[in-house]
């Protein structure tokens, strides 16, 4: 009876930070036109609240461990809902871009223990399952986005998109310390804040030189960006090994399976984000559809996705993650290659099936590829290998909506890109023709992304194989008793 309500518990802040992120993208034209924002701060509303979890993920990772995975995961029910009751409150560009960055942490530390605290509460057997019910969370919660924040913008007020976080996550607060308990071990060390600090550094550095890049031209404050980011990349893994308590233990990617689990994740989502923000601009650019109509035909995957979810999860408890998480990567292709079908006149049903095979191949991977992940660490770092699966899965998105903007405006100019991103105007039909022949290229593009997570996810056979079934430690729990 308690695992089934913490894994409620769970479902419902994954619930809430998938709402948040649906339903915000509907509010952007309502953003632009009531604060007066201009064009190019309306898309840091959603890039500043991606980047911060991305960028803060492992860290609060890190931090559930030393202090309590659930602590963490708490706290960020409280910083969630502070930062929607301020973004309610914004009165111009800089208050809701700032707002949005408090939000982000809440959305950074309950994302990034949430993962941990699912393999606290449950064993190995039965994790697969329940990191499928959490896809049911994400999915319910993208669903609820777009009805909601269709009727809420057109009847009520952008504001109430943030209010309405409110009461969802008081009560998923209350709820959270009645009835979730810290179970894993917890390490009681100093805090590595030059870890830390490095680390977060250089990730913003690479990741908002690429968001840039997707909105200005190359320019030398883009390059120093990404060369500094890197520099302090490369220094944080000095730093890491020269500490006797380091905040990410780098010979966790000496595990057999952790490497190739994290790069399909980030390989799957540079893919798969990458192609919903062009078929949103499809929608809305080339076929004239509103925001809401264009996210209503998104609607079956989700659900799809939803329903599979667990099946998925327990498909991977019977025979293991591989392959639930590979096939579940073909099939993705499949709905791929469904879009690349794509043109100026296509039936709109065609994004509807490509959505519903995307579904069912999202529904497969996640549940499996995360519990791939947590099988393969020593439960006092659970909360870290979360953090670092959804670090990898981030820097993913964020790449992929460079890419995505980067391909649009290869054949349109960079602002009209934005502008039909947003859903404040459409392609004329000249314009729509060039437009539809580039994607052809992104989604092929994808489709080569989406392979390369397809065979890092496939080589996990073979390492299970290497490892020895006598091993001890991490590796041999997370080599061939897990896949």
């Amino acid at each position: 009876m308690r695992t089934g309500l913490a894994l409620l518990v769970i479902m419902i802040g994954v619930l809430m930070a998938a709402v948040d992120t649906t339903i915000v993208v509907l509010a952007l034209p309502e953003l632009e036109r009531s604060l007066h924002v201009p064009l190019s701060g309306v898309v840091w509303v959603i890039i500043a609240y991606l980047l911060v979890i991305t960028v803060l993920a492992t860290q609060v990772g890190r931090l559930g461990d030393m202090f309590g995975r659930v602590r963490m995961y708490e706290t960020g029910f409280i910083v969630f809902i502070v930062g929607s009751a301020l973004c309610a409150l914004a009165t111009n560009e800089a208050t809701i871009i700032v707002f949005r960055v408090l939000q982000g942490v809440g959305g950074a530390l309950i994302t990034a223990n949430s993962g941990a605290v699912i393999a606290d509460t449950f064993p190995p057997e039965r994790r697969g399952r329940a990191y499928g019910f959490n896809a049911v969370g994400f999915n319910v919660g993208a669903i609820l986005g777009i009805l909601l924040g269709g009727v809420i913008i057109t009847y009520v007020s952008w504001r109430w998109i943030f209010w309405i976080n409110v009461p969802a996550g008081l009560l998923a607060f209350s709820l959270a310390l009645r009835v979730l308990r810290d179970s894993g071990r917890r390490q009681r060390q100093r805090l590595d804040l030059a870890g830390m600090v490095t680390m977060g550094a250089g990730l913003f550095g690479v990741l908002w030189a690429m968001t840039r890049l997707a909105t200005v031209s190359f320019s030398g404050d883009v390059l120093a960006a990404l060369v500094g980011g890197v520099a302090l990349l490369v220094a944080f893994g000095f730093v890491e090994r020269s500490r006797s308590a380091p905040m990410l233990d780098l010979s966790l990617f000496r595990i057999p399976t952790v490497t190739p689990t994290l790069l399909a994740s980030m390989f799957q989502a540079t893919a798969n984000f990458a192609v919903l923000f062009l078929v949103i601009m499809y929608l809305q650019g080339v076929r004239g559809l509103s925001p809401l109509h264009a996210s209503l035909l998104l609607v079956p995957g989700y659900l799809v996705g939803g329903l599979v979810g667990p099946f998925g999860g327990r498909i991977s408890d019977r025979i293991g993650p591989v392959w639930p998480a590979t096939v579940g990567l073909a099939v993705e292709i499949v709905a791929l290659v469904v879009y690349t079908q794509l043109h100026t006149d296509s039936a709109l049903v065609l994004v509807v099936v490509a959505a519903v095979v995307n579904g069912i191949g999202a529904g497969a991977f996640f549940p499996a590829n995360n519990a791939a992940v947590m099988a393969a660490v020593p439960g006092e770092q659970f909360g870290i290998a979360s953090g670092m699966l959804r670090t990898f899965a981030n820097v993913g998105m964020v790449f992929s909506f460079a890419v995505a903007i980067l391909v649009a405006a290869r054949s349109i100019p960079r602002n009209l890109a934005f502008a039909i991103f947003v859903g404040t105007t459409h392609l004329s039909r000249h314009l729509a023709g060039a437009f539809t022949t580039g994607l052809r290229s992104a989604f092929l593009s994808s489709i080569a992304f989406m392979a390369i997570a397809a065979v890092l996810s496939a080589t996990r056979v073979v390492h299970r194989h290497r490892v020895s079934p006598t091993s001890g430690g991490a590796a041999a729990g997370g080599g061939a008793g897990q896949e």
